[in-house]
């Protein structure tokens, strides 16, 4: 092992934060600072002088973009037949929230993150704090290590002993159908709105937020609408516990 490895498990001030963080990912990270604020949520988050804050929310962004690329790489090369639609449903069940709440769990980040306790429940199913550092994390590891090292992270660490690609595929995740019937058997209305991206952002990507009763019950993003309203009802359904 590297010495400065060994400096930052046995003798940096980080020491006790590093070997959990060895234990679970099998390597010592680089950048701690960038770890330390992957696993800071938004509850904590303080005002910087640039008018930034110091939580995760920007390494999620990252984290989320890089890990939708390896696993839509893996399903692309595992399903070489299948068109368009399959592959997103397919990434849908593998990356939506409540499969990486759980897959963070497993994991042990219920430890590592810095939240205010009275202001959040980490114990609900429902919420998507774990989730959210779990994409964090692998944000904090793209601009650590790099895309190829966060790549094959993922498929060894991640998806060979957590995600049965195969079962997943018989399983049913539709999430707008599940949406709209929730909502008809409680009569509610129910309806997905196009709404304006941030400034510097694509013109092509869509930002769908799903409606209830005209309340915003979740947003999707994506470079396809449809997906994107998809994204949206997966979003509303966890909020609403259908």
């Amino acid at each position: 092992m590297r010495l400065f490895n060994l400096y930052k498990l046995y003798l940096s001030s980080d020491k006790d934060f590093i070997k959990k963080l060895n234990n679970i990912l099998g390597f010592v990270p680089g950048n701690t600072a960038l770890y330390k604020m992957a696993f800071r949520h938004r509850s904590v988050a303080k005002v910087l002088k640039n008018g930034s804050r110091s939580s995760n929310e920007r390494l999620e962004f990252l984290g989320d973009a890089v890990l939708g690329a390896v696993i839509a790489e893996l399903l692309f090369k595992s399903y070489p037949y299948k068109e368009e639609g399959f592959l997103t449903e397919m990434r849908s069940k593998i990356v939506n929230r409540a499969n990486l709440n759980q897959l963070a769990r497993k994991m042990g980040f219920d430890q590592l993150i810095v939240f205010d306790q009275k202001a959040v429940n980490i114990q609900s199913k429902h919420h998507s704090m774990l989730g959210d550092a779990f994409e964090a994390l692998i944000g904090a590891i793209y601009l650590d290590k790099g895309y190829n090292f966060t790549r094959e992270f993922l498929l060894k660490r991640i998806v060979k002993p957590y995600v049965d690609i195969h079962t997943l595929e018989q399983t049913e995740t539709n999430f707008k159908s599940k949406l709209i019937e929730w909502c008809q058997r409680h009569g509610k209305d129910i309806s997905f709105e196009l709404i304006q991206n941030s400034e510097g952002e694509s013109a092509k990507l869509f930002t769908i937020q799903a409606l209830v009763d005209g309340e915003s019950c979740g947003v999707g993003r994506d470079y396809n609408k449809k997906n994107a309203e998809k994204l949206a009802a997966e979003k509303a359904c966890e909020i609403l516990s259908i």
